[in-house]
């Protein structure tokens, strides 16, 4: 009983205590903490919402990024298809355009028997034949037989003149000369139009080459821009001639390019020998500090010997000599004193190697080496190559055979047309080279004089396709169709062709000149040539621009 009435008192006091009125102080602020929570959960609501949207930018971004990655991807698919097309197509063309120049260079390299004929007659020429008369047969015949032929007796009686002079002025010179310290002079050559007998125009002008070499023991090491060192294409037809002892190795030693200690001597040069002064070099007519042949000072040397030359001898001879042209220093003229005049050239050279290709310091009163890289570059003059040529060929063409008459009669041609509207490009050089490709492309029998008048005709057209194509390559370089008769220096016929029509390829202006001066020149043809012959029909002159002569 007591027990149980324990637990009533104890019941009823845990509910008096826990009665909520109990303590009102207390539990007053159950509104207030109820609030704040409402609005932390509101605040916390809108914080979920705002990540909610930025989740769903995110995502949206995402997927519009990746739909632009597979649209690129799709792009690039294709471009690789298109790539791949494109490429086949280029590859095909650059193979097309591989075998169209492979057949072009065959056809450059001498396939040319067929450009001419006289089944192709005016037919096949070029725009610029169109509406010119060509003279005919029996107007050429007359032509030559009245103007050119009469000249060649009066070439024969002045160059045995010229060369009796010559060999003696070079004898005065060896004469003159320090044996021990000067170049030595060898004999004179004749080369160009005068001895190769086209020659038509006065006055008449002989091209004497004469070679020289170094006193002993001094030689010298010739470098063309084929023998492999790399050469501009600027330097192409150009080499260099380097002074050097005769026991000097021609690869060098290294004390010549490695400076030795004072207590270190080279095993296979002294001291005295390797030691060169510059001095001394330049005495050996070389480029200031340098080994390497100097045409400016070779030429001032060669006057100053031929001057002293002529002084030994001038009591000899009733005429005068002297230096006829101030930028040709080798061109000399001779004055009778009756008042007539001889001209002619006296040209150094050096010799390459055992051949007879030659080093030549300037080319007078010619463009071909106008403009020249430096004074230690030499030009390379193939004319002893061309004249034998010329002499070789001749032997297997008919008797009275008409490749000189050709070759006189369009130097004429262009002689008086250059008269007329002044000089071009164009050289009586470029039309001995068309003459040599065909004398070497077309058949012996197609140089029989009653062809004269399409031989002409196809030389030319040659011309005219050569003008057209700015190409004009060298007879001798690059052709591997050289006979081996003329014992040519196999080192330049492997070389690459030599196009003589470069130098105009960049300078439009002289290109311009040289093809106005062409296509003039065939207008005129028949006047000029019916001018320079008696009793010509006036009918050959219709339609033909005639200016006075």
């Amino acid at each position: 009983m007591p027990v149980g009435l324990f637990r009533v008192c104890l019941l009823v006091i845990t509910a008096i205590v826990n009665h909520p009125l109990f303590f009102p102080k207390e539990n007053g602020t159950v509104p207030e903490n109820t609030e704040e929570i409402i609005q932390k959960m509101k605040e916390r609501e809108e914080s979920l919402r705002l990540q909610q949207l930025r989740l769903e930018q995110e995502i949206a971004d995402q997927e519009a990024t990746q739909k632009a990655l597979e649209k690129a991807a799709v792009v690039v698919e294709e471009s690789k298809e298109e790539r791949v097309r494109w490429d086949m197509w280029t590859a095909l063309s650059m193979v097309i355009f591989l075998l169209i120049e492979l057949w072009r260079q065959d056809f450059q390299e001498g396939n040319w028997q067929d450009i001419g004929g006289e089944e192709d007659d005016m037919a096949v020429l070029g725009k610029a034949f169109k509406g010119v008369a060509f003279p005919d047969k029996a107007v050429l015949a007359s032509f030559y037989e009245k103007r050119i032929l009469g000249t060649t007796g009066d070439m024969a009686r002045m160059r045995e003149m010229v060369e009796g002079f010559a060999d003696d002025l070079l004898e005065a010179l060896r004469s003159v000369c320090n044996r021990d310290a000067d170049m030595e002079v060898e004999d004179c050559m004749g080369v160009g139009s005068m001895y190769e007998n086209w020659r038509v125009r006065k006055p008449f002008v002989c091209d004497l080459i004469v070679p020289f070499a170094p006193p002993e023991p001094y030689c010298f090491r010739c470098q063309t821009w084929c023998s492999g060192d790399a050469f501009p294409p600027d330097e192409q037809g150009y080499g260099t001639i380097k002074v050097c002892r005769a026991d000097e190795d021609v690869t060098g030693c290294i004390c010549d390019k490695t400076k030795l200690g004072e207590d270190m001597l080279c095993l296979l040069h002294s001291q005295v020998s390797s030691t060169r002064p510059s001095s001394e070099m330049e005495d050996l007519l070389c480029f200031k500090n340098t080994q390497y042949l100097d045409a400016d000072q070779v030429m001032k040397w060669f006057q100053i010997a031929v001057t002293k030359a002529w002084n030994r001898i001038s009591h000899k001879y009733e005429f005068d000599l002297s230096f006829s042209l101030l930028d040709s220093p080798g061109a000399l003229k001779i004055k009778f004193k009756s008042g007539k005049s001889i001209a002619f050239n006296l040209t150094p050279v050096v010799q390459y190697e055992n051949s007879d290709v030659y080093f030549i310091s300037h080319f007078p009163r010619s463009s071909l080496a106008a403009d020249i890289p430096s004074s230690t570059h030499w030009f390379l003059t193939f004319a002893v190559y061309e004249r034998r040529f010329i002499q070789l060929v001749s032997k297997t063409l008919p008797a009275n055979a008409c490749h000189v008459s050709c070759l006189q009669i369009l130097s004429f041609l262009h002689g008086k047309q250059c008269s007329l509207t002044g000089p071009s490009g164009l050289t009586n050089y470029h039309l001995k080279t068309v003459l040599l490709h065909l004398l070497q492309a077309c058949p012996s029998q197609d140089w029989a004089p009653e062809k004269l008048e399409a031989r002409l005709q196809d030389m030319l057209k040659f011309l005219e396709k050569c003008l057209h194509e700015k190409k004009l390559y060298h007879f001798f370089i690059g052709n591997g169709n050289v006979p081996a008769e003329l014992g040519f220096p196999i080192i330049f016929q492997r070389a690459e062709p030599l196009n003589l029509f470069r130098p105009f390829v960049l300078r439009r202006d002289i290109y311009r000149k040289m093809v106005d001066t062409f296509h003039e020149m065939l207008r005129n043809m028949s006047a000029l040539i019916n001018e320079y012959t008696v009793h010509t029909p006036l009918a050959h002159t219709n339609g033909i621009r005639k200016e006075p002569l």
